[in-house]
């Protein structure tokens, strides 16, 4: 080859190793950050979360009995232990989702990590499982508000994956879900129809209610997180107010009586309306000031 040509093409082959050194430090980072992070999200592979939301657990009021089960079966599992796939279901804005986050601040320093994975995701278990087996840390794979319409026919293939499949599940891996629904699929009057009683009157649920009920069977760990009665909805109440300021800046009595009429509005006492509501009382507060 000339050296005019040469010439013309040291330029794209200086631009070709300048692209290639580029994105040899990026896959560097890459691997940095995973190794760092504690929490991931699933895109067909582990994509590193660097500011995930931590929660206390301590701060979860009026469902201290299912947290505490809850931190029992976690530190079994980062202890190398026997653990137990988790549901938590119950009622919106209980606490459900901020419960699974908390335990990623109690036990991250510990090797726990959190993989969040939506729904469609669980076809993939086998490919996270690759991903995760030959780690040092514990996983929980977390999904978060999991239910099935009634047509729909991909909770079969998430039973045969949580308990029942040919490949073995990795000791480092633990299922998290959380659902407003305690067997994750619409429950009618219809499936009592199959129900038989037998002569000696013993009664035998129909298949179709057997099979939905054995869905949520497969997590051996179901923790309830339900509604909260009016003096637990004000201690919590009271918690966020302290959290937030507000607590020093009005009457016990006063903040009380704003938060209930915030309830009485939205039509249900829960965890989530208790800190709405002190927001929205502090904000009125700094308006009129």
């Amino acid at each position: 080859m000339a050296e005019r040509d040469w010439q013309s093409l040291l330029p794209r082959i200086q631009r070709l190793l300048d692209a290639l050194d580029g994105r040899l430090r990026h896959a560097g980072e890459v691997v940095e950050a995973e190794a760092d992070a504690w929490a991931y999200r699933w895109r067909g592979h582990l994509e590193p979360i660097q500011h995930p939301d931590l929660y206390p657990l301590d701060g979860l009021i009026g469902v201290e009995r299912s947290v505490q089960r809850l931190r029992a079966n976690c530190a079994a599992f980062v202890a190398g232990a026997p653990a137990l796939d988790v549901l938590l279901y119950g009622e919106r804005g209980t606490g459900k989702s901020s419960a699974a986050r908390g335990l990623l601040r109690e036990f991250g320093a510990k090797g726990l990590r959190l993989v969040e994975i939506r729904r469609d995701d669980l076809r993939d278990l086998p490919a996270i499982y690759a991903a995760v087996r030959e780690r040092d840390e514990r996983f929980a794979l977390f999904c978060d508000d999991l239910s099935f319409e009634a047509n729909d026919g991909s909770f079969k293939e998430l039973k045969a994956t949580l308990d029942g499949g040919l490949e073995a599940r990795p000791a480092n891996v633990i299922i998290l879900a959380t659902s407003n629904r305690r067997h994750l699929l619409p429950e009618y009057m219809s499936d009592n129809r199959e129900a038989a009683i037998s002569p000696e009157g013993e009664l035998h649920p129909g298949e179709t209610a057997e099979e939905k009920i054995s869905l949520s069977d497969r997590f051996g760990l179901l923790l309830p997180f339900f509604s909260f009665n009016q003096d637990t909805y004000l201690r919590i109440v009271e918690h966020h107010a302290r959290e937030l300021g507000l607590a020093e800046r009005l009457p016990s009595s006063e903040l009380h009586a704003r938060a209930l009429r915030f309830a009485l509005d939205r039509a249900g006492r829960s965890g989530r309306t208790a800190r709405q509501a002190c927001i929205a009382i502090l904000q009125e507060i700094e308006e009129r000031s």
